[in-house]
C-alpha cells in the first residue's frame, strides 16, 4: 500500500512541473546518430524559440557544456563564456548553455525571460537551450552522461564540462573556476590542437 501511495505522490508532483521545465529531449534515430558521438547524440529545444536542435551539429568541435542561472553570484561568468566563445569559435570551439533552476531557485523565469536576460544583459550569442534539470535523481540525459563519464555532478550553477573533438568527455570544472581562467583556456587550446 505504501508503494502505491508513494507512486501516486510522485506522479502527482511530476504532473505539477511546468512543461517548460520538463525533460524535452528527443532521441535521435539510427541514421542521424550513426556517426555522432554519444556525448552529443541528443536533441534539445533552443532557448529563444524552443525549436528542437540536434547537438550532433557540433560533432568535431571542442564543446563546453555549462549549466546557467540568471540570479546567481556566478551569473557574470556569462561574460567570460561569451568571450571564450568568440575567441575560439573560428577554431572549432562552442559553448552550449543549459539554464537550470536546480540550485537556489536562481533561474525561475520562462525560457523567453531567460533568453531576453541573456541577450540584453550579456549579449550572449553562443547556443542556449531550454531550461532543464541538470542534477539530482533525474538530470536530463546529456547531463546524466556527463556525470557518469566524469564521476562528478554539478554542485551549483555554472558547472562546466569539456568534450573533445572526438566526443570524449575530458574535464569538469566547478563553479568557482572562471571559463576564461588560464587552466581552462590552456586545456581548450590543447584540445583544439588535437592534444589531450
Amino acid at each position: 500500500m505504501k508503494k502505491i501511495v508513494r507512486t501516486l505522490f510522485i506522479i502527482t508532483i511530476l504532473s505539477l512541473i511546468p512543461s517548460s521545465y520538463s525533460q524535452s529531449v528527443s532521441p535521435l534515430n539510427n541514421s542521424e546518430s550513426s556517426s555522432c558521438p554519444a556525448s552529443l547524440n541528443f536533441k534539445f529545444p533552443r532557448l529563444q524559440d524552443e525549436v528542437a536542435q540536434n547537438l550532433c551539429q557540433y560533432k568535431g568541435k571542442v564543446v563546453m557544456v555549462v549549466n546557467t542561472a540568471s540570479y546567481c553570484g556566478f551569473t557574470p561568468q556569462y561574460e567570460a563564456l561569451e568571450s571564450i566563445s568568440s575567441k575560439y569559435n573560428a577554431k572549432g570551439f562552442v559553448v552550449l548553455g543549459f539554464p537550470s533552476n536546480d540550485f537556489g531557485q536562481q533561474e525561475p523565469g520562462t525560457n523567453k525571460e531567460i533568453a531576453d536576460f541573456c541577450k540584453n544583459t550579456y549579449d550572449v550569442k553562443f547556443p542556449m537551450f531550454a531550461k532543464t534539470v541538470v542534477s539530482g535523481s533525474n538530470p536530463n540525459p546529456m547531463f546524466k552522461l556527463l556525470i557518469d563519464k566524469t564521476g562528478t555532478s554539478p554542485k551549483w550553477n555554472f558547472y562546466k564540462y569539456l568534450i573533445d573533438r572526438n566526443g570524449n568527455v575530458v574535464e569538469a570544472y566547478g563553479s568557482l573556476v572562471k571559463p576564461d581562467s588560464k587552466s581552462v583556456t590552456t586545456k581548450i587550446e590543447k584540445l583544439l590542437a588535437g592534444n589531450p
